[in-house]
């Protein structure tokens, strides 16, 4: 039996396991797929032990995409590019393959779901600079938008990860969100806030064009205080299950060779979790 995972630190939120689940069963695979929580410390010894052929592959969450990145025998060039890896997988001689699927998990949410979403985008505000961030940021720019804005709660670090990827991104600090929101078209969320009751303060959407779109990558709550803000000025939004759910594919396929369907009725199922 092929064995996959996810790990990450908190990990008990994760829905992974039952869309991959969902897959194996509805494709006749001798596969399994579990959560496991692996501490920071712990990852290099994890890493060992898909090394050691215990597992296939899996997937990787928060905190770990980009010191995992670090442990990869080999990455394909969009990880190397974004600096993160979300999706493992174990070759016939053992050593660790990394890609990320962040890039097409982010891009194929919106487009199915808010379909011209990047036509005349002038200008994106992303919050955070992590792993998902970096993903972002590079399809953002790969859409060619004109002006990526990057902030973060500490601003050094977005000013950081904007150097390191290139790019047309302006870094600043949470607080500079009013500078840039007239102008915005898209704003995306990548940042923990959101889950476990938290909300970003004095973060005024009114201050948007009322075209614009709000998407955010935390699913657990499927509809997070900052998405419930912006449908409630009649602003478009995307929540994050999506990208969860396209993300998936290309890891399940490289694991258990078959490529999976992301169907409405898989999404149903996921919703009523949440």
């Amino acid at each position: 039996m092929k064995k996959a995972f996810v790990i990450g630190h908190p990990i008990k939120h994760s829905r992974s396991p039952l869309i991959h689940g969902t897959w194996l069963a509805e494709y006749g695979i001798d596969g399994s797929y579990e959560a496991i929580d692996v501490a920071p410390e712990d990852l290099p010894a994890f890493v060992e032990r898909l090394r050691q052929g215990e597992f296939v592959g899996g997937n990787v969450t928060i905190p770990h995409k980009e010191a995992v990145f670090a442990l990869c025998d080999s990455v394909d060039p969009l990880a190397r590019t974004i600096g993160a890896a979300n999706t493992l997988v174990r070759q016939p001689d053992g050593r660790i393959h990394g890609f990320n699927t962040d890039y097409m998990g982010f891009l194929g949410n919106l487009d199915q779901n808010a379909a011209g979403w990047a036509q005349g985008l002038e200008r994106a505000i992303v919050f955070g600079a992590g792993g998902a961030a970096r993903a972002i940021l590079v399809a953002l720019r790969e859409q060619g938008v004109p002006e990526i804005v990057l902030l973060n709660r500490t601003p050094e670090k977005a000013a950081a990860l904007a150097t390191e990827i290139s790019g047309p991104f302006v870094p600043g600090a949470l607080a500079d969100y009013a500078r840039y929101a007239p102008g915005a078209g898209l704003v995306v969320n990548t940042t923990s806030i959101g889950m476990h009751d938290t909300r970003f303060e004095d973060l005024d959407l009114t201050l948007l064009p009322r075209t614009a779109l709000v998407t955010d990558i935390v699913y657990v709550p499927l509809v997070t205080p900052l998405l419930a803000d912006a449908k409630a000025l009649g602003l478009r939004t995307v929540d994050g299950l999506g990208m969860l759910l396209h993300q998936a594919v290309p890891g399940f396929a490289a694991w258990f060779g078959v490529r999976p369907v992301v169907t409405p009725a898989l999404r149903a199922r996921i919703e009523a979790t949440l």
